[in-house]
């Protein structure tokens, strides 16, 4: 999926605004602990993917919020919309522009405080997803990025969680040092790479009165889908896409293997040569002829290319989120096939 840029005009103004609530008795470190989330913002989120998201395509969006004390608080989005490459003529960050400015004008929360994207089984953990964080992050400290998964939302359990990039990743996006030797260097991992931030859904007290008064409406008839057993689709797919990148790995493995071998194959024939130069320099040296003049090694034999490391540590972390979904997908459906069979058994 395609990333999203910031608005800068807009975020140099928001960025201001929010690092001077953020210092009212606060310390820059301990900003955005938890994120406090409206629950509109949520049925926005869930609303959009139900209205333009179709199977694994993407849906993403613009969260706005402010910083209060020790807490980021989005109590307002706006999607994207959808367009193809037709339409050569839309321009996201005057649309984000506009937006906010729409917004400003009718006193609604109007600050940049990160964007929202959907996701298709977990599969979220990409290049175009980091660059975008960065551009936010490095705007706007406190920004965040919210990952929803209409699938495991749709199975009864509401999926939403906010994740930001380390400081340690944020300093080698700075850096652009994506080398080995750079990232070896920082200590970057993939379990390292994105921290994820509690969220708290707030709803007002009109809200949750409606939700008491809408339980008590509810039928014990409505809920007989959350009695479903089946799980083997949602597995099967979870693995299928696991296998997939588990490939791009080894893909991955086997580049960084040749260009091992290619080094050391190059180290070696650089040695060679230093040897047979010298013996000739020895031999020149003992006929009373001037040694061989100097000549620059390194343009003879250049070290060839090492291969991207970000990508690999990228779909690292893809891998590592499949593994906790599936892990947390069966625990759960593990103990509701041992409660039917127990039911059955007493029956």
């Amino acid at each position: 999926s395609g990333g999203v840029e910031p608005a800068r005009g807009e975020l140099n103004h928001a960025s201001v605004s929010t690092k001077k609530a953020a210092h009212k008795g606060k310390i820059k470190a301990l900003i955005s602990r938890k994120n406090l989330i409206d629950s509109s913002v949520v049925l926005k989120i869930i609303k959009h993917y139900q209205e333009e998201g179709q199977g694994s395509e993407v849906v993403q969006g613009v969260l706005l919020g402010l910083v209060v004390e020790d807490r980021l608080e989005i109590t307002n989005c706006f999607p994207f919309p959808q367009h193809t490459e037709d339409d050569a003529d839309f321009d996201e960050v005057q649309y984000q522009m506009e937006m906010m400015r729409s917004l400003r004008h009718v006193n609604i929360d109007h600050l940049h405080v990160g964007w929202y994207q959907s996701t298709y089984y977990g599969s979220f953990v990409s290049r175009a997803l980091l660059d975008s964080q960065f551009s936010y992050q490095h705007a706007i400290e406190e920004s965040v990025v919210l990952i929803y998964d209409p699938i495991k939302t749709a199975q009864g359990s509401l999926s939403l969680k906010a994740y930001r990039l380390t400081p340690k990743l944020m300093e080698i996006c700075k850096e652009k040092d994506f080398t080995p030797e750079g990232l070896k260097k920082a200590s970057i991992g993939f379990e390292n790479m994105f921290e994820e931030v509690p969220i708290i859904i707030k709803n007002s007290h009109l809200i949750n009165a409606l939700m008491w008064e809408l339980e008590d409406k509810s039928t014990v008839a409505d809920k007989h889908e959350l009695l479903n057993l089946s799980s083997s689709n949602h597995l099967e797919k979870s693995l299928q896409l696991l296998m997939d990148r588990v490939d791009d790995m080894c893909q991955d493995i086997v580049k960084y293997n040749t260009y091992s071998r290619n080094l050391s194959k190059q180290q070696q024939q650089k040695h060679q040569y230093l040897q047979r130069r010298q013996q000739e320099n020895t031999q020149r040296q003992s006929r009373g002829e001037p040694p061989l003049p100097e000549e620059d090694i390194t343009k003879m034999f250049k070290p060839p290319q090492p291969p991207p490391r970000m990508d690999t540590l990228l779909i690292a972390g893809q891998i590592n989120n499949y593994c906790q979904n599936v892990k947390e997908f069966t625990s759960q459906n593990l103990g509701k096939l041992f409660m039917a069979e127990a039911l059955q058994g007493n029956n």
